[in-house]
Parts: structure tokens; sequence; C-alpha cells
């Protein structure tokens, strides 16, 4: 088998920011941030804005989003505009 041609494969940290909270997986995803886990390890830290831990249809909860989409943010800016 050739060497070096696999990625590193190690526990990461995710952390979703939309409900802070952070769970321990094995990965392939590299990060410069750390954190230090609950076993007392540093971990790469990945920041993600949804997860199963806040997303609606694992939750069951109706949530309104932190960040507008793009066509709202286009829409609420030039709105004014097109009624003139």
């Amino acid at each position: 088998m050739k060497k070096d041609i696999h990625p590193k494969y190690d526990y990461v940290v995710f952390r979703d920011t939309s409900c802070n909270r952070s769970f321990r997986i094995r990965s392939t995803c590299q990060s410069n941030d750390t954190i230090v886990w609950e076993d007392g390890k540093t971990y790469p830290l990945i920041n993600l804005d949804i997860s199963s831990a806040s997303h609606p249809i694992y939750t069951g909860e109706k949530r309104i989003a932190s960040n507008e989409g793009q066509i709202a943010k286009f829409n609420k800016r030039f709105k004014a505009r097109s009624l003139k």
C-alpha cells in the first residue's frame, strides 16, 4: 500500500454556533482553531451554522434563522427603489 496518500483521520470537535452545542467525532476535517474537550485533551475545532442539534427537521421546532438569505437581503435593500 502507498504511504502518505490518505488524509489524517482523527478526532475533531464540531460546535453548532446557533445553539452552542458541541460534539466530538472522527473526521478528516482540519482547522487551525482548537478547543480543550471534556477529557482534557486539545482537539481541532470546526464551527457550524447548523447541525442536527439545531436543524428543525431533527428537533421538531420552528426556529428563525439568524442569517438572512441573499435574496431576502437584496429585496429588503432595493424594495423602496422598485416602488418608485
